[in-house]
């Protein structure tokens, strides 16, 4: 199985608040948030993993040459400026050739061992897609997900609902299956992965909710912390 890394954002807030090295190389408990989804997707048994990067992030682009020739899976790294994470989304889908694949953002944090988990529930099961979700809120603009008794989503909205128990966590597993849909969002200039999968819903594609415990974003100064903190089993 393939695996992909969504890490072509400017990180501006974190720059605006002092940070300036380049939001992939941030550290988390001493190791970069990229090398980490990297070991992480290693230890998932990766057959490759593509990582795609802003084209004018050279300090990026030169530590992922480097690291690339430190692990054992292959790392493809794709440089290209989007315009949304969905452009990005669909960059590496396009290049990835597999029935089945994992794509997440650069800033999520999660427990590993949860990812398995998940990893091998989507490997093991037939749905066209499992959703990395939560019910711990920690987004300024969180996807409310709804879903059926057996976890089935049936819904996304951007405000919380009664029937609203989680929201997305930025981790997609999908099959080939939802690539139409993707093509097709692309060329109606769709922007946003929240109504990329909204589509999904509407094509009638099974997506499936796995939940975490926890999944964090960081997006300010301030999360690094809590990131660490999370990681470490102290932050609650």
């Amino acid at each position: 199985m393939k695996f992909g890394i969504i890490a072509a954002g400017e990180g501006s807030r974190l720059l605006n608040e002092g940070i300036h090295i380049p939001k992939p190389l941030v550290p988390v408990n001493g190791i970069s948030m990229v090398r980490r989804l990297i070991y992480v997707f290693t230890n998932c048994g990766a057959d490759e993993i593509y990582v795609i990067i802003n084209s004018t992030s050279g300090l990026t682009s030169n530590y992922l040459h480097e690291l690339k020739n430190t692990v054992n899976v292959p790392i493809r790294i794709i440089e290209k400026t989007t315009v949304s994470s969905l452009h990005s989304f669909y960059e590496i889908v396009r290049t990835v050739n597999d029935d089945k694949f994992c794509v997440t953002t650069v800033d999520t944090i999660f427990k590993e061992e949860e990812f398995y988990c998940m990893i091998k529930s989507f490997i093991g099961g037939n749905e066209d897609g499992v959703m990395g979700v939560t019910s711990y809120v920690d987004d300024e603009k969180p996807l409310f997900i709804s879903t059926d008794k057996i976890m089935y989503i049936n819904g996304f909205y951007d405000s919380a609902t009664d029937n609203t128990e989680f929201v997305s966590g930025g981790i997609y597993c999908l099959t080939r299956k939802s690539i139409p849909t993707l093509e097709r969002c692309i060329g109606n200039g769709v922007s946003h992965m929240r109504n990329f999968q909204r589509c999904l819903i509407e094509d009638g594609l099974r997506l499936k909710a796995y939940p975490f415990t926890k999944i964090l974003d960081v997006d300010h100064a301030g999360d690094i912390e809590k990131a660490e903190l999370f990681l470490k089993g102290e932050y609650r």
